[in-house]
């Protein structure tokens, strides 16, 4: 059990390096934005990200059918249930990271991708490097948040 637990990515994280990584690509500010050598990088980027989730998913179900989960201990079943309630948690994390993966791809194809769904600015290249489903920029997330927050308070 532990070494889908330890396999497990928190979805909130980020993606694992763009595949087109080997060419030693990064965007950079000195070229013009959302160019398309850089929706190429973001692309396969979010298509990485998706198939990483995929396979751990499917990593997931197949243990989950091939081990038992009845232990005759009843401590030890508890432990082994809460760790694949955990382990299901995280899968569910990632269905809902998937459909955010998809909208910043369709994003990409129409011509929206890097810029900000509020204010229309650019998104800064680090913030979408770390977070390549961001559809804001971190001002605007921020107000958002805020307004969020005392929205909930009144």
């Amino acid at each position: 059990m532990a070494s889908v637990l330890e396999r497990s990515e928190d979805p909130e994280k980020g993606p694992p390096p763009a595949a087109n990584d080997g060419d030693g690509y990064r965007p950079s500010a000195d070229e013009p934005f959302m160019n398309p050598r850089q929706l190429e990088y973001f692309r396969d980027k979010l298509l990485g990200w998706k198939d990483a989730i995929h396979r751990e998913s499917a990593g997931t179900l197949s243990q989950l059918q091939s081990e038992p989960l009845r232990e005759a201990d009843l401590t030890d079943r508890a432990s082994s249930e809460t760790d694949w309630s955990i382990e299901l948690r995280t899968r569910d994390r990632q269905r809902k990271l998937i459909s955010k993966i998809d909208a910043a791809l369709r994003r990409i194809e129409d011509g929206e991708y890097g810029y900000c769904e509020v204010t229309g600015e650019p998104i800064s290249l680090g913030r979408l490097e770390a977070r390549p489903i961001a559809t804001m920029t971190v001002e605007a997330q921020e107000r958002h948040e805020r307004n969020e927050k005392v929205s909930r308070e009144e």
